[in-house]
């Protein structure tokens, strides 16, 4: 382009024409260098039974796909996996928010790593929004010590509206991590509602996190998560806070006495601790260790095993059936329809609902 100042008019001012600027793509990129080569099952269960984190994190990736190739894959490499699993210790944590889950995951972890060794996976159920349907994913800034140890593994999963969905892929997870060499396995839970109970279906110990000054007496012995409980522990023992942590474990081990005796036969402790001063974490290790030569001994750590197995077969046989019929061409067809006579006061919901499923079950027939 020719610059005005160059004409007649402006004798003695030339301006030169610039540099000729490169261009911001770089012309030896090819864009498909980088581009991911897909394993083989056969690869990716190789590189899981080797230790391998990177294919043990594409593992897990593939298992909370919900394309229907990524879970006909995923479930391929988790029936190849299941012989090397097994050999670990499962261990739920749960608790109020606020209670301090992930600084005492923290500082659990590197204490039994460092006394005891081995290898430590970590499962966070990480609330997804409502609203967005999105989620933070940020345990892993809660756990400073571990995030940085080279033998442990942190992966968070959103529960993406559908916490029964998310705590059968958390199992089938487990399964993964124990293939891969993880002999002690954390599951934390999102702290409300039934998680709980789904994590108590898949884990070896199930330890609820409390703290002192929330509520009075009667808090102690209300039911639900204190009967599956194996072990409690009073967090923020600390400071001006000691004395409430032990009046607290006091009622706690009270209002146990209400309940009756556990399947096991174990008799749950209750225990305070500091997580932020790092005290009391060796006696929670020492509870946990005794519950497991405790239930290995009478033979209900197998049982236990076994019963979840069955629940989650059951449970699988639910969500198939339900995604199975939602799914159903006819019945999306009638759905609208049937929500319309429903919110019209033509007929009841139940009665809409049967209808329903009856024409599922014909069209089942068919």
């Amino acid at each position: 382009m020719e610059h005005p100042e160059n004409s007649n008019e402006y004798a003695g001012l030339q301006v030169n024409s610039g540099v000729e600027q490169p261009s911001i793509i770089n012309p030896y990129l090819k864009r498909n260098r980088f581009r991911r080569r897909e394993r083989s099952v056969a690869e990716m269960v190789e590189g899981i039974i080797k230790g391998d984190i990177t294919i043990l994190s594409q593992a897990v990736t593939l298992v909370e796909s919900v394309n229907p190739e990524h879970q006909q894959k995923a479930q391929e490499v988790i029936n190849k996996c299941l012989p090397y699993s097994g050999n670990s210790i499962r261990i739920g944590i749960s608790g109020v928010p606020g209670a301090g889950k992930s600084t005492s995951i923290d500082a659990f972890g590197i204490h039994v790593l460092q006394e005891h060794g081995g290898k430590l996976a970590v499962l966070a159920i990480d609330p997804s929004s409502e609203r967005t349907k999105g989620s933070i994913l940020g345990d892993k800034t809660r756990m400073e010590k571990l995030s940085v140890h080279p033998d442990s593994f942190i992966r968070p999963s959103p529960t993406a509206g559908s916490l029964g969905g998310v705590a059968r892929k958390t199992r089938e997870t487990i399964i993964l991590c124990e293939a891969a060499g993880f002999d002690k396995i954390f599951v934390e839970t999102v702290g409300v509602g039934q998680s709980e109970t789904a994590c108590h279906s898949m884990v070896d110990f199930f330890l609820l996190l409390q703290v002192a000054g929330t509520g009075d007496e009667l808090q102690g012995i209300k039911r639900g998560i204190m009967e599956i409980s194996d072990g409690i522990v009073i967090n923020k023992c600390d400071g001006d806070n000691v004395d409430r942590c032990h009046m607290a474990a006091t009622n706690f081990r009270n209002a146990l006495h209400f309940f009756p005796k556990s399947e096991s036969g174990w008799q749950p402790q209750v225990l305070c601790y500091s997580g932020f001063y790092g005290t009391g974490i060796k006696e929670v290790w020492d509870m946990i260790y005794e519950y497991i030569d405790f239930v290995k001994k009478n033979g209900y750590f197998d049982y236990r095993r076994n019963e979840q197995s069955k629940f989650w077969m059951y449970e699988t046989i639910n969500e198939q059936l339900r995604l199975h019929f939602y799914n159903d061409s006819i019945i999306r067809q009638q759905l609208q329809q049937a929500e319309h006579t429903v919110l019209t006061g033509q007929q009841t919901s139940f009665v809409a609902a049967q209808q329903l499923l009856d024409t599922y079950y014909q069209t089942i027939k068919k």
